[in-house]
């Protein structure tokens, strides 16, 4: 993977650029509390290649990166997961409370302008997923990218939307992700709503991967003979390769989290595809290698 900067990165994987966009790396949670599924010696018999990308030693906290991809395939450019966005209200979530972030700014070292994008994909409907679907215009939000079409997942839609009147262990904070980040683009007619697979053209095929949350989602990338799933959050952690039963603590479906984990996991080792989790730090993306009755990690991307 080439890096322009700390912040932008790229490779290519068969006729499609991967453009990475850090907005930052940094500790974001207790290890032991985000991870609390995770044997208690995973974290220190790996520490010579978990401390500083993944786990920072001294503090026990989990090392995560904020960061979207970008890909251009077959003319147009997709963008996957849109961060946390900026000025937003998070009440009892302090990294993405009040952000004000350069996202933007990125983008456009990358080459990337906003009228430019044709499609944006939401693997699910987080806080720290959907920020950037939308900005403040004059007091009102407004999609960010005005000629994308917004995929979204169904399920995902209806859990956090108004049909589920935000019931079902919903919180007021996901209310407000809701209606300051995806309601808008159902508003300007832009949003797609998808289940089970959807393909996106020749190369990109969105798939569904629930547990996570109900509409998590998987994009899976062939072209040439490179391969490639960009997992979202099916993944917080590689500690989770290694133990595919340990769930961060943001998974409202633990069963079928570990379940679909389990099954991507299986997949990519199988079909040598490339994991491309959303948080990873690092090289951001790595191979996945079966080993006796579990998964190893195989080599760090390169570009």
């Amino acid at each position: 993977m080439t890096n322009e900067n700390a912040s932008v990165q790229r490779m290519v994987l068969g006729d499609v650029e991967v453009i990475r966009v850090v907005e930052w790396h940094k500790p974001f949670a207790p290890a032991s509390g985000m991870f609390s599924g995770a044997t208690a010696d995973v974290w220190k018999d790996n520490e010579d290649w978990l401390a500083p990308d993944h786990w920072e030693p001294d503090s026990d906290w989990a090392v995560l990166a904020l960061q979207t991809w970008v890909l251009r395939s077959g003319g147009r450019t997709v963008v996957v997961d849109t961060g946390a966005g900026n000025g937003r209200e998070r009440p009892g979530m302090p990294p993405f409370h009040q952000c004000q972030g350069d996202f933007l700014g990125l983008l456009a070292r990358a080459g990337v302008r906003p009228q430019d994008v044709d499609v944006v994909v939401n693997t699910h409907l987080h806080v720290d997923h959907v920020g950037w679907n939308t900005v403040d215009a004059d007091g009102e939000w407004v999609p960010t990218f005005p000629n994308a079409q917004y995929l979204i997942p169904a399920a995902d839609d209806f859990h956090y939307g108004p049909d589920n009147s935000y019931g079902n262990g919903v919180q007021e904070v996901d209310r407000l992700i809701y209606e300051d980040s995806v309601a808008p683009v159902h508003q300007a007619g832009q949003a797609v709503l998808w289940d089970g697979l959807h393909r996106i053209d020749e190369t990109l095929t969105l798939e569904s991967a629930p547990g996570h949350t109900p509409g998590s989602s998987v994009l899976r990338l062939a072209s040439g003979s490179d391969r490639a799933v960009f997992v979202g959050d099916l993944l917080h952690s590689p500690v989770q390769i290694l133990q595919p039963c340990c769930n961060s603590n943001a998974c409202l479906a633990p069963e079928q989290a570990v379940a679909s984990r389990r099954r991507i996991l299986g997949r990519a080792a199988d079909e040598r595809e490339l994991l491309v989790p959303a948080h990873f730090g690092g090289a951001g993306a790595v191979e996945v290698r079966r080993e006796r009755d579990g998964f190893a990690l195989g080599a760090w991307a390169t570009a």
